[in-house]
């Protein structure tokens, strides 16, 4: 029972390095521009479908093809942000840019659904199913390279939010939207170039989960991103460190919990939830003042 718990310990830190890959796009999103991006959890899956095209009919490897899907992505990103978040104004702008959103979801399920057809898919690579053994456990090869992804990625993030002078007008848009403007900030194009960063993101996330999912479809960005908003509001939204903290826990517990009841496993996932959130309503590392850190 130990080397199941260790092993489950250890598999649930691995898994949450996938999830947090998926979930930083989110948060960053909602740090600048104060919504939240219900298309994510399709754009994820559209990331895995773009690397399922170039590896399974081009012959290009999983990882080198990132150097095709995270420009498009980021492109596709930006477009979405220009054509149909930027025109909403008004009292009423948070509520639409949930519906629009949301239609952008259906719009993109109902395109994979035609070129894809509706039947799972699933990215396959030498270092997909082998694993290496370390002190008694096997760790999956690519559970390995997506958690250290998810590493570089946060760190990379933050440096760009700290060391840069895009990242200095990013954090003041985060901040007050009309200061920032005041002060000469184009807070237009750093809320383009932040979405397209968020989307872009997602095709490293979408790559790792069609991975390691076991199988994915058109459909699959509904449980995604149900699970994606858990994490983010978990972890304090517009958090970038936060969301690697709530994946990693997150799915500790979730793998944890599977070891007992596997149809428990997704309902903990959820109860972990309303338990932090009662006791620290900010998340882990969200603060009262402040959307963004």
């Amino acid at each position: 029972m130990a080397t199941q718990i260790y092993q489950a310990i250890v598999d649930g830190i691995l898994v949450g390095g996938v999830y947090a890959l998926m979930a930083v796009g989110l948060t960053l999103i909602f740090g600048v521009l104060d919504i939240i991006n219900i298309a994510q959890g399709i754009l994820v899956v559209l990331g895995a479908y773009l690397s399922y095209s170039l590896s399974g009919r081009l012959g290009i490897g999983l990882f080198v093809g990132l150097l095709v899907t995270v420009p498009a992505m980021f492109v596709l990103g930006v477009a979405i942000q220009w054509a149909f978040i930027r025109p909403l104004r008004g009292r009423e702008r948070t509520s639409m840019t949930l519906l629009v959103t949301y239609a952008m979801a259906l719009i993109i399920e109902g395109v994979l659904y035609r070129i894809y057809g509706p039947d799972d898919k699933q990215l396959s690579a030498s270092y997909v199913t082998s694993s290496v053994h370390v002190l008694g456990f096997y760790l999956p090869y690519i559970y390995l390279l997506g958690f250290a992804l998810a590493v570089v990625l946060v760190v990379a993030l933050y440096l760009m939010l700290y060391r840069t002078r895009f990242g200095r007008s990013v954090r003041a848009t985060m901040q007050d939207q009309t200061a920032a403007r005041l002060i000469g900030i184009d807070t237009s194009r750093v809320a383009g170039f932040t979405f397209g960063i968020g989307v872009g993101v997602t095709a490293v996330g979408g790559m790792m989960y069609g991975a390691t999912s076991g199988g994915f479809s058109p459909n699959s960005g509904y449980d995604l991103i149900s699970r994606l908003l858990a994490i983010i509001i978990l972890g304090g939204l517009g958090s970038i460190a936060g969301a690697l903290v709530a994946s990693v826990f997150m799915l500790t517990v979730v793998s944890l919990v599977d070891i007992w009841s596997p149809t428990w496993a997704n309902a903990v996932f959820y109860a972990a939830l309303v338990l932090v959130l009662v006791i620290r309503p900010t998340g882990f590392l969200g603060r009262q003042a402040v959307r963004a850190q």
